[in-house]
């Protein structure tokens, strides 16, 4: 038996070494560790749209084998953020006007269901969350510069939180790891409509309009409130007259 009460069946075996460990239980795998780096490096904008990501490149920029780069690659594939072409290999997925509107309206389709839903559902619970979720996001600097707009890691979780929260209610965790990939997906031209709206872009008041609708359980206003949340990062990058990168973009 051991100190905790649970027999010790195997005090005589050898320990097991490079045992593969879930990056959401207890700490990440090689392979996970380069896929949550990669993705971050390509949602945030460091390696840009088409560009080329070639394995030995990789290896070197992440300081692994050739096995992990490969995994994250394929991941990332499914995701649509990487692109694979024959003779030319894998390479960061393009972004466009057409993208850029396709994943608004699929945005606003798919979280509309799931706000309903949550909004339908209120509990206490569920009002506290965005509550709390709000106020921790509104304390937060949008950009980690004042000057100009530097991205914020702290307040991209935070905002990703206050969203999710909104969704969480809804009693679907498909729909809602569906809504969370959209919104991954479209996290580079957030930052690019960032880019262009700081300072004057009033986000708070925009999250604040959010919870304020949704706690008044007005599903309407809610939902328009919403999909105009949304929507402004189109506005703003289209309203920019900025001519998009080209590239491959991911089908």
């Amino acid at each position: 038996m051991t100190h905790s009460g649970f027999p010790d069946y195997g005090h005589n075996m050898p320990l097991k070494k490079n045992i593969k460990r879930d990056s959401r239980a207890g700490g990440p795998t090689i392979a996970t560790s380069v896929y949550d780096r990669l993705r971050a490096d390509i949602i945030i904008g460091s390696l840009e749209p088409g560009h080329r990501l070639g394995t030995d490149q990789l290896r070197g920029r992440y300081d692994v084998g050739i096995s992990p780069v490969r995994e994250a690659l394929n991941r990332l594939l499914a995701e649509k953020l990487v692109c694979f072409e024959d003779q030319k290999g894998f390479h960061v997925a393009g972004i466009g006007e057409e993208d850029l509107y396709d994943l608004i309206r699929m945005r606003c389709w798919a979280e509309e269901i799931a706000l309903r839903e949550s909004i339908a559902q209120s509990t206490p619970e569920w009002e506290e969350s965005i509550i709390v979720a709000y106020h921790r996001l509104s304390r937060t600097p949008r950009s980690a510069q004042s000057e100009k707009f530097e991205f914020n890691p702290e307040w991209e979780v935070l905002h990703r939180e206050f969203h999710t929260a909104f969704l969480a209610n809804c009693g679907s965790p498909r729909l809602l790891a569906h809504c969370q990939l959209l919104a991954d997906q479209s996290k580079r031209y957030r930052q690019l409509a960032a880019s262009i709206s700081y300072p004057t872009r009033t986000e708070r008041d925009e999250h604040k309009t959010l919870m304020e609708m949704a706690l008044s359980g007005d599903v309407e206003a809610a939902v328009e409130a919403h999909h105009a949340h949304l929507r402004m990062t189109l506005e703003i990058i289209i309203g920019s007259g900025l001519s998009l990168p080209t590239g491959k973009i991911a089908v």
